[in-house]
């Protein structure tokens, strides 16, 4: 995997400078003299720091690591088939850490214009040269892997949350190598859900060794707080040092971690990803069978796109539903661009074929009312 010489470069100074951050996990037990457990609720009272404690005191370079973390941090990076995993309290902070630190001034970011706000964010907290490329237009991306200048990134998202489409991954993929830019991929809404065991897009495709940095999240599917960096070892050495996101936020307690580390043999029972794909398919099926097929995006994931003929009509659409008793929220400008205003419908695998027939039934009767 290649190292960006600005992270090779900064890693060096500071290493030199004898301030290069460390995670010691356990290391630092013993009493209590600078954490910020200033009412001594998460050691019950002792002044010494346990094992076991319910609350973190403070940030992981501060009191708040563990050996539990590093044995966490390294589960996950075995699971998802990386060399190294650093973890972060949600997705959000995990793209904002990442992305406001690994490019530098002059080096350039390219993304594709639908990334989630957390991700152009970050793009924005690092100052670098940066522009979008049209949503999984390959050839726009090349027009802009053209300009680039310095080092350069591509961030994608595998699954779209706002759309409900898989990035052309192979496609961009070929372009970062062809290009010499190092491609992130954001597996937010794809992880647990595709991929052997849930490990993802990038696992699904076999492109993991292509990916420089992956972002996977365990507020979707997963059902939990938190969320992890999986990439070589130097770039967590480099997060661990820059990414002031992690630096200065009060790292997880301990139960958060032991949920977290529940991950990889919550994903390895196939059962109910693989009632989800079959609901999938059935949505698909019943929306052609009824006559909707010009009104939804027809995507191949759990997040289906519904798209008025009006978008006037959109509200009236969404509490009909809602009045019917089913739970569709209306997405509107600025989460999606003007104009293009739509109903979304996450699919599970505990939704029956029964609720997905009757929640097309209402739509499709409330559209010709």
């Amino acid at each position: 995997m290649v190292i960006p010489e600005r992270h090779k470069k900064l890693i060096a100074e500071r290493d030199h400078q004898a301030g290069l951050r460390q995670l010691k996990g356990d290391a630092q037990l013993g009493v209590d003299f600078f954490s910020n457990d200033y009412l001594g609720l998460v050691h019950g009272g002792a002044g010494e720091l346990v094992a076991g404690r319910v609350g973190s005191t403070g940030s992981r370079l501060l009191s708040g690591d563990s050996t539990l973390a590093l044995e966490v941090e390294q589960n996950l990076a075995n699971f998802f088939n990386g060399e190294a995993a650093l973890l972060y309290q949600s997705g959000y902070m995990a793209n904002l850490g990442l992305l406001s630190c690994v490019a530098g001034r002059t080096d350039t970011i390219i993304y594709d214009e639908l990334v989630h706000a957390s991700i152009r964010q970050g793009i924005q907290l690092s100052n670098s040269r940066s522009f979008s490329f049209k949503h999984n237009d390959c050839s726009d991306l090349e027009v802009k892997l053209q300009q680039a200048s310095s080092q350069c990134y591509v961030v994608v998202e595998s699954l779209y949350s706002m759309d409900g489409d898989w990035a052309k991954l192979e496609q961009i993929a070929h372009l970062c190598e062809a290009y010499q830019a190092l491609l992130i991929v954001d597996e937010a809404h794809s992880t647990g859900i595709i991929g052997a065991h849930g490990r993802g897009f990038c696992q699904y495709k076999e492109l993991e060794e292509k990916v420089w940095a992956r972002i996977y999240t365990f507020g979707k599917a997963a059902g939990m707080h938190g969320a992890i960096v999986v990439g070589d070892n130097t770039l967590k050495t480099f997060l661990v040092n820059f990414s002031k996101p992690f630096i200065y936020t009060t790292a997880m307690a301990e139960k958060d971690l032991h949920l977290i580390n529940q991950v990889p043999s919550l994903f390895e029972k196939d059962e109910c990803r693989d009632q989800l794909h079959e609901n999938i398919a059935f949505f698909n099926t019943e929306v052609h069978r009824l006559g909707l097929g010009l009104f939804f995006s027809r995507n191949n994931s759990p997040i289906q796109i519904f798209m008025p003929e009006s978008a006037s009509d959109l509200l009236g659409i969404a509490d009909h539903l809602q009045g019917e008793g089913f739970q569709v929220k209306a997405i509107r400008y600025p989460t999606v661009p003007k104009g293009l205003d739509r109903i979304r419908i996450c699919l599970h695998s505990f939704n029956t074929s029964d609720q997905i027939t009757a929640l097309l039934y209402h739509l499709k009767e409330r559209i010709h009312s």
